[in-house]
């Protein structure tokens, strides 16, 4: 995604150019920039924060608590850290949300395709079939007092990715706030957030990404301030096989990607781990329903793209969005079929 600034009066205490920070991590390029004068300290303290979580989630390395817990299914419960098990939790009240087409257990699935890594391959359908049965949150037993998480079946894996962005961001912002950080911007790679109004006094302008390109290639703007902006689609990651392309968003309940009219969507939310949670969600009901079910959300506003370059928009963005891209065209709410 691509921000600009604003040209209204500055802002006091924040400067034109940031302190600013850009690592690989989580398999993505990490930037934050800080625009309060001498709050460099932040930056660093920040960038501890989204390793130990990575760490902790096993975005980054093995032998997370994720893999502790998913090592110990079936047999016993694992003590995890206050992050680990809130996000655990919230992870579980996700998927009762999605009534199963959105589920953190689908880690037997995940790791049966592994799109995006160098051993993906098409499982067959014995296999999918093996896994399916193991994809279920509700046997996810959480033990607020003792801090533990237990997975009632051998097997069974949770897989947080979906949401494991969303839930550093969060924290990330959490940390800036407990900081005293008026002016910043986190981009976790499909993840932003933008806190506070520009260096000129004026809200941020975010670009929208392209679910066809690569990132920094935009579809329209609009502005933001304490926001998050989260996109994903289906061009992002993926497996050929046979002249066949299969996306990385998975359904758990027939084991292959979902099919519908839906690239991509972006999801503006106050909290980076709900556009996270909903931008896979909404893959699962596809174009009208999704619509439908955004709208519906309090605080909650999308941006649909679908595979013929049609871009839907819910109501609340009516007055917001600019279609900057002549490639695609704004489409109509009441056309969708």
């Amino acid at each position: 995604m691509l921000i600009v600034t604003g040209c209204n009066a500055k802002e006091p205490n924040v400067m034109d150019s940031p302190y600013k920070r850009t690592e690989f991590m989580m398999g993505t390029i990490v930037t934050l920039k800080i625009y309060d004068e001498g709050k460099e300290d932040v930056v660093d303290a920040a960038f501890s924060e989204m390793e130990k979580l990575a760490r902790q989630i096993g975005v980054e390395e093995t032998h997370s608590q994720i893999d502790q817990i998913n090592d110990a299914a079936g047999d016993s419960p694992v003590e995890v850290s206050d992050a680990i098990f809130s996000l655990i939790q919230a992870g579980k009240n996700y998927s009762e949300q999605a009534e199963g087409s959105f589920d953190i257990t689908i880690g037997p699935l995940t790791s049966l395709w592994h799109i995006g890594y160098e051993d993906a391959k098409k499982p067959t359908q014995e296999e999918i079939d093996t896994v399916l049965p193991l994809i279920n949150y509700q046997k996810v037993v959480l033990n607020e007092a003792e801090q533990t998480v237990f997975l009632k079946e051998k097997g069974m894996q949770i897989d947080l990715g979906a949401i494991a962005k969303g839930f550093i961001a969060d924290q990330v912002t959490e940390l800036l706030d407990d900081n005293n950080v008026t002016t910043a911007i986190i981009d976790l790679g499909g993840n932003i957030y933008v806190k506070g109004n520009n260096p000129k006094g004026s809200e941020w302008t975010v670009g929208i990404q392209d679910p066809f390109t690569e990132r920094g290639k935009i579809v329209g703007k609009l502005h933001a301030s304490n926001q998050s902006i989260v996109t994903s689609g289906i061009y992002e990651r993926y497996l050929e096989v046979d002249g066949e392309r299969y996306h990385h968003i998975l359904n758990p309940i027939d084991g292959y990607p979902y099919k519908n009219k839906i690239a991509g969507v972006t999801i503006i939310s106050e909290k980076s781990m709900d556009g996270d949670a909903l931008s896979t969600l909404i893959f699962s009901k596809g174009l009208k329903e999704g619509l439908s079910y955004i709208e519906k959300q309090e605080g909650v506003e999308a941006i649909f793209v679908d595979k013929d370059r049609q871009i839907f928009i819910t109501s609340g963005l009516d007055n917001e969005f600019e279609l900057t891209n002549e490639a695609f065209k704004l489409g109509n709410r009441e056309d969708i079929q």
